[in-house]
């Protein structure tokens, strides 16, 4: 698909576009603005009373419209999660527009103002707001944890991006979860470590403003490793406040952290603001062995709007983080007393990592209706990491440890294009996208070590790896209650791989091209219910050096999937989704980190259940509920032996919060995840458990106190787990069992916040 064509084919639906719309009786058209700050308030629900199918969101600029509307009187209803609701009477007249300009003022959370009805609600991200609100975060692997169904894991000392689990899949550290954050990739791809590393501990929560996620690969704005889903974190525009925390607790953990507006100019259709956020955090972790974690962020953030009709956004963050780790540790090793419960057997694991990104983007509104967004963006990349899983199974002099490393510079750029018109009098959006992303790789290695001193080098190359795509996104609003949803993406990928060890002066390469098509259906029965059924395709690009030395068939699997669900409200407290879903995959890789290899594990099918329920039982009291149940099988494998290795088969989370209007805030929650086959043939199992957690703060003027006890039970449980077979020094015979990072025991921490 050339260029000259992209750019002709947008321009001609451009000039099309406005001469489809029919004329107008009488309209309605405003702005929707957060009163506390003035910033416009996005995704806000538009209904008029008694015409609910009517409805509509406010948009990035926090503008709506509504056309052809008789004559009349109504009354305008505004609502957003986390804001009162708002009623303005309004009367239309014909050939006419009426103007509104509304702010809508914070409240707590209440369910009876969240509404299912709008066009744009997505399933999942009705819960995301609202869990968003109810749950503190308090590290970035909270954040995920917002996902219904998501569970993570750590065993490298707290530095190293978190193990994933979502629908039945073992995501490893991100090959089938598309993550962003603030339109920047996570997400590292033909990495040292693993395909679709993704990284999040360069994000400050406190600054987390928006969470939007969704499960399949039913979407067309997300590409490369959206196949189980996407998360996209958005951080604050504007702060509120200035902001200092300190916080401290056992294991000789300490956390600083610090918010400041330095630039912060309003007007009543112009703002600026350039405010830092930075964090220092360090511990020593509950391991015999101190981790001697250190991580330090800072972000700084500049936002300018004009005439809401124009937004300039420009970002610059860096991380800088250093650990020890002690490891995966073996079963037998624990039980026969070689080592402690928290002991490790190689305590020289652990690493170092820094990242650093630049973004600028442009979001504009232009006269003709169309709105369109431009993102440049820049990040430099480093990563080492010590690990040992087998001990003295391949080397029994020196033992099996390995350092992963690589160096890396990502550029991309983003654009959009998109319009909200009548075809006829229907209403329908379009949205054309486009951009690239080039990852420079140089040096990622792979090096036996002892103690972390050089042995010998197994890999050493540069990689260069581009994708392009472009793709369209129509929505059609067949009748009051039938949305339709389409879209078409093409990604291209080039993929070049240069064998220093090899002794390789030029680059190998490799290029392959994928359509992914999506087909979504939505129905709203009424204001109560509403049913979905999502179709789409999805894949995951693999190593860049497993590609060059396998067929090209095995380049860009595909993920078929279906989602079948609904989402109610059957009374104004109440909020259910259930949904029932499968999801099959061309070919799935397994990473093997010792060796530095990827193999292939066949195809694979996955049906499932996913049911989450919000109850708010009191002004100041909620409930909630997540089950998740899923098979995950391999299908070109006998009965018996066709197991998905540590693929989660049931998990859930819940928990009761109180929001008190004294400022009182708790929180109760646990966490249960089911035992599990660790092996093909389901003879090692990976054991399940459950935690209890719980947070509290309390607000009394410009101070915050806040609390947190993780495993208030003192489970001592399993937190990663992996099917290894390893030897010891002094064994002979290898065993295969089960190898695991224990997981935190009783951790209380306190904190207080000064703000002003």
């Amino acid at each position: 698909m050339s260029r000259p064509f992209i750019y002709k084919t947008i321009l001609l639906t451009m000039f099309i576009t406005p001469f489809l719309a029919l004329a107008q009786e009488g309209a309605i058209a405003g702005y929707i603005s957060d009163k506390q700050n003035n910033s416009p308030l996005t995704g806000v629900t538009v209904n008029l009373a008694g015409y609910i199918k009517l409805g509509g969101n406010s948009d990035h600029f926090g503008m709506f419209k509504m056309k052809n509307l008789p004559a009349g009187h109504y009354d305008i209803i505004f609502s957003h999660v986390g804001y009162q609701t708002e009623k303005i009477p309004v009367d239309v007249q014909e050939n006419k527009m009426v103007v509104i300009h509304t702010g809508l003022q914070r409240t707590n959370l209440t369910l009876s103002d969240v509404t299912i009805s709008s066009k744009k609600t997505s399933p999942f991200n009705t819960i995301a707001s609202v869990d968003i609100k109810l749950r503190p975060l308090n590290t970035s692997q909270d954040i995920l944890r917002i996902v219904p169904g998501l569970f993570i894991a750590q065993h490298a000392g707290g530095g190293k991006a978190e193990q994933i689990f979502l629908r039945g899949y073992d995501i490893d550290h991100g090959t089938d979860l598309n993550i962003s954050a603030d339109g920047l990739p996570v997400n590292m791809v033909s990495h040292a470590h693993g395909q679709g590393y993704a990284d999040l501990h360069f994000l400050i929560p406190e600054i987390v403003d928006k969470v939007n996620f969704d499960k399949g690969p039913y979407f067309a704005n997300k590409g490369n490793l959206a196949t189980a889903g996407f998360v996209e974190l958005h951080t604050k525009d504007f702060l509120d406040n200035n902001t200092i925390k300190v916080q401290g607790g056992e294991f000789n953990t300490q956390r600083i952290a610090g918010f400041f507006k330095l630039l912060n100019k309003q007007a009543e259709r112009n703002r600026q603001q350039f405010y830092v956020a930075s964090e220092y955090f360090k511990s020593n972790g509950y391991f015999e062995s101190p981790q001697d974690f250190h991580r330090f962020n800072i972000t700084g953030k500049y936002n300018a709007i004009f005439n809401n009709k124009a937004q300039l956004t420009v970002l610059a963050s860096n991380l800088e983080s250093k650990w020890g780790a002690s490891g995966q540790i073996p079963e037998r090793a624990v039980k026969n007393g070689t080592i402690g419960k928290f002991g490790s057997i190689d305590n020289s694991e652990g690493g170092n990592t820094n990242r650093t990104n630049i973004s600028v983007l442009f979001t504009k509104q232009w006269p003709g209706g169309w709105q369109t967004s431009d993102q440049l963006y820049f990040i430099k990349y480093h990563f080492n990491l010590y690990s040992d899983f087998t001990f003295f199974l391949n080397d029994p002099v020196n033992g099996d440890g390995i350092n992963q490393k690589e160096i890396r510079n990502v550029y991309g750029y983003t654009g959009t294009m998109s319009k909200h018109y009548l075809l006829g009098n229907k209403n329908v959006s379009t949205v054309f996208g486009w951009g690239f992303r080039y990852d420079d790789i140089n040096n990622i290695e792979l090096n036996h070590v002892v103690k972390r001193r050089f042995l010998n080098r197994v890999q050493n190359g540069n990689i260069r790896e581009r994708n392009s795509f472009i793709y369209v996104n129509q929505n059609l609003l067949l009748n009051d209650n039938l949305n339709i949803n389409a879209g078409i993406r093409y990604d291209n990928f080039s993929f070049s791989y240069m064998n220093i060890i090899a002794g390789d002066n030029n680059f190998r390469k490799q290029g392959r091209g994928i359509f992914s098509p999506k087909l979504n259906f939505t129905y709203t029965v009424n204001p109560s219910l509403k049913i979905y059924l999502n179709n789409g395709i999805g894949f995951h690009s693999n190593d860049a050096r497993v590609i060059l030395n396998n067929s090209a068939k095995n380049i860009l699997p595909k993920v078929f999937g279906t989602d079948l669900g609904a989402i109610i409200k059957p009374t104004k407290n109440i909020l259910l989704k259930a949904a029932v879903w499968h999801l099959y995959s061309e070919q799935e890789f397994v990473y093997v980190g010792d060796e530095g290899i990827v193999e292939p594990a066949g195809k694979t099918r996955r049906t499932g259940i996913d049911a989450s329920v919000r109850y708010q039982v009191y002004q100041w009291l909620y409930a909630d509920l997540d089950l998740n149940f899923a098979r995950p099988r391999t299908i070109d494998k006998p009965k018996g032996n066709n197991y998905v290795p540590l693929a989660p088969t049931f998990t859930s989370i819940g928990g009761i919060t109180i929001k008190m209007k004294a400022g009182l805030n708790t929180s109760l929650r646990y966490r249960y995840i089911d035992s599990r086959p660790a092996n093909e043939n389901n003879t090692i199992r990976a054991d399940g458990y459950f935690l209890l957690d719980a947070v509290a703060s309390y607000e009394y003027k410009k101070f915050e106190l806040s609390v947190s006890i993780e495993n208030i039970l003192n489970q001592y449980w399993k937190e990663a787990q992996f099917a290894t077979v390893s030897r010891l020094k002094n064994e002979i015979v290898p065993v295969s069992e089960i190898h695991y990072t224990p997981g935190t025991p009783r951790f209380l921490k306190a904190g207080i916040s000064y703000i002003f």
